[in-house]
């Protein structure tokens, strides 16, 4: 019988090729057998996950990812859908938006999730490693860049400068604002149990207005 996981890795992502004839808890412990086995090899990076092979329920995804969390260092940033070339040039963009951040001396990170109406406020550009619930808000007289979901407020350019912008891989917040300008959204906020699926967006001034696009390489580099 075949493997009930395989594991491919490739840049900033991890393929992980499950069995679709073997039962799902098979599945959760070869998941963590070979997640230990190959902590040394992976150690505490950023990746995005491929689920591929079976159809899985987003309660089994939930139960991947904390077994991944449980057995590694690994953090899984997001899981990616099967169309490559969107997974190509969400790894290219996800890789240039830290390169560039990690190149800013006064750039931080943040790890966790914020939650239960917390505020977080810097003076520098910062990379959020978790999501930001609703009620909660990040303001940075920079740029904001969210591994994860934004569903609270984010104020970038808090020192009223326009030509900063706000990243998120799941775009659904409350409010956002960019210097002087504000962003209402129209979309309801909900909080999400798992990291997202679809299209990584960027919001920006342009014409005196916060637009909101799809993240590519090529945007970020016009910054």
């Amino acid at each position: 019988m075949r493997e009930a996981v395989i594991l491919k890795s490739y840049q900033n992502g991890i393929a992980i090729k499950l069995n679709p004839e073997v039962p799902f808890e098979k599945i959760l412990e070869e998941l963590s057998i070979k997640f230990t086995q190959s902590g040394a090899f992976f150690g505490n990076s950023k990746v995005a996950v491929s689920l591929e092979g079976r159809e899985v329920s987003d309660a089994e995804e939930i139960r991947i990812l904390d077994t991944i969390n449980a057995c590694s260092d690994v953090r899984v940033v997001c899981i990616v859908g099967r169309d490559e070339t969107t997974n190509r040039l969400f790894l290219k963009a996800l890789k240039h938006m830290e390169k560039k951040l990690s190149g800013d001396e006064e750039g931080k990170f943040y790890r966790g999730s914020l939650k239960n109406h917390e505020s977080l406020e810097t003076e520098t550009s910062i990379i959020i490693l978790g999501d930001v619930h609703p009620g909660c808000s990040v303001v940075s007289a920079k740029n904001i860049i969210i591994l994860g979901g934004l569903y609270g407020k984010a104020y970038a350019g808090g020192n009223g400068e326009e030509e900063h912008y706000i990243v998120a891989l799941e775009m659904a917040p409350e409010s956002l604002t960019i210097g002087d300008f504000k962003y209402q959204s129209r979309k309801k906020h909900r909080k999400k149990l798992i990291q997202p699926r679809i299209q990584p967006e960027i919001a920006f001034v342009k014409n005196k207005r916060i637009l909101l696009e799809p993240l590519t390489k090529e945007l970020l580099d016009t910054f």
